[in-house]
């Protein structure tokens, strides 16, 4: 039975972060295509985003009035708090992008890695494994020596690249802080998130985007092929949120951040074969480079669970007594719902 559980949480895992990497690296092609100038040229990625959130939130509205979804109550504030913080990581992000180089807005990206590790150490007092240190700084360098290349650093752009990368990290590990604190499943979270983060995105994002395009979006004449693409988009990213959500529920915001590499590497092969990007021998190189420490780092992080996650016998079986004479429910995290 227990082999049963192991095996089928196992099956669940892989098929949490392969919808998180095949909804991803599906989105960024998408709108490679809707954004493209020799696309279709709609270059309102702030906007866009505010319509994934809008989508996600009109999904969980549906879930929440179906009975699907049960809404647990989480402070307004922190609700606010942690949408302030994602939307910052947005612009951010798109701040970065227009300023620096795309070199150092790689090298920016790769940064989260450790300091997301640093801010679960300071805020949760989080310590990792030498073999788990080891298997970060392999993912590091492979994937900076595939995809960096030039580095250009003005003090606008590094500003703009130290909030992303801070807002982006501590937006992350807030995700499992709040599934963790409130007993809430991932989809619940993001449907109680989405709704705030869509309002706010929606009504700042035109000017944002004027800021960083020089363009209004009531000057964009939308033809029916965009229009797709805008749906498509929308589409993917409610399973992009959703599971991103599950894999920091599942794992942890270093996970997310390590294996989510993975995305990248895909990027770089589908942007070859697709689009006809270059692939050089260093991108070859860093791919599998980035690829061992991926593997590696699963490897010390299931070794180090014995150690961080065995738990006391005692309160086993006291938990079992309550499963079983009916004293305490047993409660499905991911889910939200009671079983019993």
């Amino acid at each position: 039975m227990e082999a049963e559980k192991k095996h089928s949480s196992a099956v669940s895992n892989v098929g949490t972060w392969a919808m998180n990497v095949i909804s991803s690296v599906g989105l960024i092609m998408v709108n490679k295509q809707l954004m493209s100038p020799t696309g279709h040229a709609f270059a309102f990625a702030t906007t866009l985003t505010g319509f994934h959130f809008c989508t996600t939130a009109l999904i969980g509205l549906v879930s929440n009035a179906t009975g699907y979804t049960t809404k647990k109550n989480v402070p307004l504030w922190e609700l606010l708090w942690f949408s302030v913080v994602a939307n910052t990581s947005i612009t951010a992000m798109n701040l970065s992008l227009m300023l620096n180089s795309v070199g150092f807005y790689q090298i920016s990206k790769l940064s989260m890695i450790p300091v997301v590790c640093f801010l679960e150490w300071l805020l949760n007092g989080k310590h990792y494994s030498s073999k788990v240190k080891m298997a970060v700084v392999v993912v590091v360098i492979g994937v900076g020596v595939c995809t960096v290349t030039d580095v250009k650093i003005n003090s606008h752009g590094f500003l703009c690249a130290c909030v992303a990368v801070l807002s982006t990290s501590l937006q992350q590990i807030s995700i499992g802080s709040l599934q963790k604190k409130y007993s809430i499943g991932s989809f619940e979270l993001l449907s109680q998130t989405a709704p705030i983060q869509a309002l706010s995105l929606l009504l700042l994002g035109p000017f944002v985007d004027y800021f960083l395009t020089g363009k209004l979006l009531a000057s964009y004449k939308i033809s029916s092929a965009a229009f797709f693409f805008i749906v498509l988009s929308c589409s993917l990213a409610v399973f992009c949120n959703i599971s991103q959500y599950l894999c920091i529920g599942r794992f942890s915001a270093v996970s997310f951040q390590v294996l989510g590499h993975m995305k990248t590497v895909c990027v770089l092969i589908l942007g070859w074969m697709l689009f006809d990007s270059e692939l050089t021998l260093k991108n070859i190189l860093g791919m599998s480079i980035a690829v061992n420490g991926m593997i590696i780092y699963s490897w010390a992080v299931e070794g180090d669970k014995p150690m961080h996650y065995r738990k006391d016998a005692t309160s086993d079986v006291k938990l079992l007594i309550k499963q079983v004479d009916g004293s305490s429910l047993l409660k499905d995290v991911e889910l939200g719902k009671s079983q019993g």
